[in-house]
């Protein structure tokens, strides 16, 4: 994998973050300013680059046994730094009387640790009056945690207005637990100074308020469920079989495995549908993310990541969700793991997921229940269905109700979808509905189908239509249809586009046939040609060495349907052919009908062969044609057998024609039979 490359540079880049974690927990420690330029020369300060923090130590704890305030409050700041709290303790306290507010500041941070909150309070309280923007964070962080907020935001804010970062994001913290929507200003304040959780969660604000009209809150419920924020993405193809009934079309469970993808931000959303880069707030957005995950921020690696997946920009979205799995973020490992097996490596992807999952991720548990059914590993994959679902993903007892399905473990299966499906999730719920509709227990299907469908799920919307109009409530299964059709199924399209045929709606019906032939129903694309045919003026006489006109629109999806393998629109493409007067065109699409069953087809391809001499051959399809209940070709072989004499094989031929019909056929059939008879017996 190309993404997969940078391992060097990624392993940096994690020791820079482990050394950024460090050294954040030293910024409460406010230390001393210029206090060089008061124990030496100029010569000395030039000296005091090149020494080492023991000599630097040395040459404060010299100063500060001279009685120098600002020494003592250095060297208790480094031996509070080194954790020697004891040794920290008087040089703070020895400063702090001095009027140091750096030590001031450091001795609460020391009684802090050591467990005294009121005293420390104290002590910050006099530094922070004393103009300590440390000191102000600190007093304001130990108010809030004791629930007093007015208190707590007071000394935030004068920590934040100092410039003082810390402050910055605790501010913003304690305004957006209110909903303040003061909070992103102080957010971009801490960001701006480097402090990458307060860039991460600008990016998120900026995010939602660049989205939300569009789509709503964030919502990465289970999927399936209510809430789903994001498709169900398959990890591999489904276990179980397309369950059917006899009507319209087939009624179908759902045809994803029921894996969640990693939660996609919004402007990972916006962009699928234009496949270019994000503007305005969303463009903000990234920039806060990339800087909080170049921090080693994982989150924000995994937010970056999978808005760069959606762009398409795969092997940079793997570099920052590799740096995210390393720090353990599960998401990001499942994520990681689903790139790999797009490009193919499946090995790795299971390690991924296996990683992730071991972390308690139920998606990545999922999909290695996906990967082990696919390869017939059934209680592998059922043993990681249920890791899934003891996760508290609901799509873990979705999958064993597919698995259980495809093994016919009908029971069992029906126990995985109801437990999915009063969790929750709406395709447990629709193929809770199948199976019972299958067992004859339609009532009981019903309101799961409807609860379903009210959910979202746009099969248990067709899947209705088809309950209804296996009622005659024709009515309400419109309904239904359009409600499927209006969400994309291509299959309630076409009955729409048929019950507007039925209902002499031709506009109607084309549009609705337009959407689903365009999404690849062959039915659709033949009955929105026979739509446009009937509008076509009759075509006129065959002028030899006349230029061969255009295709019309209606020829181009009769020609989309028998592509698909429509038998009806195989025949009239044949025809259309016939009538331009190509003749190997024709004879292939007649053929290919014929072939595949069509007795029209084999007629057809019989009076072709015929014109052009091959009697013989034609007499073949018109057999078979004739045995599968053509009237026309069984009156086509009596009037063949009747021309070579072979009289009582032209009667035979005629009285199936009669039997067959149509009526002018079963007419001139009988008149033929009766020739033939005088014939015999003359």
């Amino acid at each position: 994998m190309g993404f997969m490359g940078d391992r060097a540079t990624l392993l940096e880049t994690g020791r820079f973050v482990q050394r950024r974690a460090d050294n954040a927990a030293d910024e409460i420690i406010e230390a001393a300013g210029a206090v060089d330029a008061t124990v030496g020369s100029t010569t000395a300060d030039h000296e005091t680059d090149h020494e080492t923090e023991a000599e630097t130590e040395a040459r404060h704890r010299l100063a500060a046994e001279k009685g120098d305030a600002a020494a003592m409050s250095v060297l208790g700041a480094m031996l509070l730094r080194r954790g020697d709290l004891d040794g920290a303790e008087p040089f703070l306290r020895a400063a702090t009387t001095q009027g140091d507010r750096a030590a001031a500041n450091n001795l609460g941070v020391l009684l802090h640790q050591r467990g005294y909150p009121d005293e420390a309070a104290a002590w910050w309280r006099v530094a922070a009056v004393a103009g300590s923007a440390p000191a102000a964070h600190a007093l304001g962080r130990h108010h809030r945690e004791r629930g007093d907020e007015p208190a707590a935001e007071y000394w935030l804010r004068q920590s934040a207005e100092q410039g003082h970062a810390l402050g910055a994001f605790a501010l913003a913290d304690l305004l957006q637990h209110r909903s303040d929507v003061g909070a992103e200003r102080w957010l971009r304040a801490a960001a701006e100074q480097g402090h990458r959780e307060a860039a991460f969660r600008l990016a998120l604000a900026l995010e939602h308020r660049a989205t939300e009209p569009a789509r709503g809150p964030h919502a990465y419920g289970p999927g399936g469920g209510p809430g789903t924020g994001t498709r169900l993405r398959a990890a591999f193809p489904p276990v179980a079989p397309v369950p059917s009934v006899v009507s319209a079309a087939p009624v179908t469970p759902g045809g994803d495995i029921g894996v969640m993808p990693l939660p996609r931000t919004g402007e990972a959303a916006a962009d699928s549908a234009t496949g270019s880069r994000p503007a305005g707030g969303l463009a903000e957005a990234e920039q806060w993310f990339r800087q909080a995950a170049a921090r080693g921020h994982r989150k924000a690696a995994l937010h970056l990541g999978a808005i760069l997946e959606q762009r398409g920009q795969l092997k940079e979205a793997g570099r920052w969700y590799l740096m995210s799995a390393k720090d353990g973020e599960a998401k990001a490992a499942c994520a990681l793991g689903f790139l790999l097996r797009d490009a193919g490596d499946e090995e790795s992807a299971a390690v991924w997921w296996l990683r992730a999952a071991q972390e308690g991720d139920g998606n990545a548990a999922n999909a290695l229940g996906a990967l082990h059914a696919a390869r017939g590993e059934q209680q592998t994959a059922e043993r990681w269905y249920r890791a899934a679902m003891d996760a508290g993903d609901v799509n873990g007892a979705y999958n064993l109700g597919l698995l259980c399905a495809a093994q016919e473990r009908v029971a069992q299966a029906e126990q995985w979808y109801r437990r999915a499906a009063y969790a929750g999730h709406r395709e447990a719920a629709n193929a809770l509905a199948v199976l019972l509709l299958q067992a004859g227990d339609a009532n009981g299907a019903e309101p799961w189908f409807s609860k379903a469908a009210e959910a979202g799920s746009v099969d248990a919307a067709f899947n209705l239509g088809i309950l209804y109009a296996g009622r005659d409530d024709d009515r309400s299964a419109l309904i239904w249809y359009e409600r499927a059709a209006a969400a994309g199924h291509t299959e309630a399209a076409l009955q729409v586009g048929i019950a507007c045929l039925r209902d002499g709606d031709e506009q109607g019906a084309e549009r609705h046939l337009r959407c689903a032939a365009g999404g690849g129903s062959a039915e659709a694309a033949y009955r929105l040609a026979t739509v446009l045919d009937a509008r076509r003026p009759a075509p006129g006489p065959v002028v030899l060495g006349a230029p061969r006109a255009e295709k019309s629109e209606c020829e181009e999806w009769y020609e989309r349907a028998a592509g698909q393998g429509h038998r009806r629109a195989q025949v009239r493409v044949g025809m259309l052919a016939a009538d331009r007067g190509d003749v190997a065109e024709a004879a292939r699409w007649y053929r290919e009908a014929a072939e595949a069953g069509s007795r029209n087809g084999a007629f057809n391809l019989g009076l072709l062969l015929a014109r052009e001499g091959g009697e013989r051959e034609a007499a073949l399809w018109w057999t078979r044609a004739a045995h599968a209940g053509h009237g026309r070709a069984a009156l086509r072989l009596a009037l063949l057998a009747a021309r070579r004499g072979e009289l009582t094989e032209g009667r035979r031929w005629c009285d199936r024609a009669v039997e067959l019909g149509p009526s002018e056929v079963a007419e001139r059939a009988a008149r033929l039979s009766e020739a033939l008879h005088q014939e015999l017996t003359a």
